[in-house]
């Protein structure tokens, strides 16, 4: 198995949606995907440990098919009923039902995976000043966060609206895909400036991301400033 730059795209997606309900007709259409591409994509995802298998979505299954299954496995299916029905009841109050979704961002291995391995195993590709959308901190979540004359960075797009230094994308889809969802975009950007912002930028873009996709981590403590 050889994990390409769409899975990381798909798992980042989900990050994104959150809590949200899916499928993978919607995932696709929202990646710029095909159906077959996306299941492929959740499918190495969960084998290199980016997503993880929601059993709380599996059980529900189980317990909806019980009553059609022979008793030994009506009785296991009972067994998680518990579970099942504090779902259930957690929905009918307006908690998040993301137990009804097939997998899950694993939160700490995918935000290992994007902070300290994804830029080599995904490294950028620079090209000439173009016409495009911007990326890295040059995206709009981070107007006014760096000082005015730095270098702009874009993804190559003959509908972009601003010139800079040119950064192959993760996939050929991402320009459409960031347009589609303002969250999704953000991380994205982030991480081209882990790829090819210089050292502030990159603190800056590790600190920002991890707190994204894994919002349990501890938190560095920043030692106290002198001069």
């Amino acid at each position: 198995m050889q994990l390409k730059p769409q899975d990381f795209l798909v798992a980042l997606k989900l990050v994104a949606w959150g809590d949200q309900r899916w499928t993978y007709a919607r995932l696709a259409q929202e990646l710029g995907l095909s159906a077959s591409e996306a299941h492929a994509c959740v499918k190495r995802g969960l084998q290199a440990g980016l997503l993880a298998q929601n059993y709380q979505a599996l059980d529900a299954t189980t317990a909806g098919l019980a009553v059609q299954e022979p008793t030994a496995i009506y009785r296991v299916a009972r067994q998680k009923r518990s579970r099942v029905a504090a779902t259930s009841s957690q929905v009918a109050q307006g908690t998040p039902a993301m137990a009804d979704n097939p997998v899950r961002p694993h939160s700490k291995q995918l935000a290992e995976f994007a902070l300290h391995g994804a830029r080599y195993a995904f490294a950028a590709d620079k090209t000439p000043s173009t016409i495009g959308v911007p990326t890295s901190h040059s995206a709009p979540a981070f107007a006014g966060v760096f000082a005015p004359g730095s270098e702009d960075y874009v993804w190559p797009h003959p509908n972009g609206t601003v010139r800079g230094i040119g950064v192959e994308p993760l996939h050929p889809s991402v320009p459409f895909a960031a347009m589609q969802d303002a969250r999704l975009y953000e991380m994205l950007a982030l991480f081209d400036a882990i790829r090819v912002g210089r050292a502030r930028e990159r603190g800056m873009a590790l600190e920002r991301l991890q707190a994204l996709i894994d919002p349990a981590a501890p938190k560095k403590v920043k030692g106290p400033m002198y001069g």
